[in-house]
């Protein structure tokens, strides 16, 4: 698998139901330096979901980003995405490896230390620590956040990429990245910025300031 850049992850988000502007946001995020694309859609159809997968594919293939769809292996599969994120309660990990092969990547979420051992998580090729912190974006059976103390105690025993997803904004961002995440992801603080592209760059900036300090 090639070496996957996790720096900044840009989460589509499913509350833009008109196609120009969910199309815009998400090639401002590609222009501005987002690392990997994550589309999630909660609430459409499977015809709605496969039709974007396949201008979402096109477009960050266009900027050579990486592309991965929020638990619907089904869409994964049908448009040949680049891997998937799933969460505890999706696809059992060791069954979504078997369908997707070992050259796809696939993200899991921890919301506690506890899961953040077991070994899907550690078999994955990244966790999401979701949430990091407090969140609008996600409401339904969201977990306690874990903070930054509960980053630091998973980056001791975890060894691949952790990113961090919820509550993330410009001024919290260096603190995450101090502290032992690979990456960040994010859906409101591009997707409602008023200008997209510019609060993707100033994310993607303090991702690497920090990290060469």
């Amino acid at each position: 698998m090639p070496k996957v850049d996790y720096a900044l992850m840009y989460v589509t988000d499913d509350s833009i139901r008109d196609d120009h502007s969910f199309f815009a946001i998400l090639e401002a995020a590609l222009k501005g330096g987002a690392t990997i694309v994550q589309l999630r859609e909660k609430t459409c159809d499977t015809a709605t979901f496969y039709k974007r997968a396949i201008r979402c594919k096109e477009l960050c293939g266009t900027y050579q980003i990486p592309l991965l769809i929020n638990d619907r292996l089904d869409i994964a599969l049908a448009i040949d995405a680049d891997g998937v994120h799933i969460g505890q309660s999706d696809m059992p990990y060791n069954v979504a490896r078997e369908l997707l092969g070992n050259e796809k990547i696939i993200g899991l979420s921890v919301s506690t230390t506890a899961q953040a051992i077991k070994s899907d998580a550690q078999s994955a090729d990244y966790i999401g620590i979701s949430p990091i912190f407090s969140t609008n974006t996600k409401t339904n059976d969201l977990a306690k956040p874990l903070g930054i103390s509960g980053l630091k105690e998973i980056r001791e025993l975890y060894t691949k990429p952790i990113v961090c997803i919820g509550g993330i904004h410009k001024e919290n961002t260096k603190e995450i990245i101090a502290n032992g995440a690979d990456g960040i992801a994010v859906v409101s603080a591009i997707s409602k910025a008023e200008d997209a592209e510019a609060a993707t760059k100033k994310l993607k900036d303090i991702i690497c300031k920090t990290g060469t300090n």
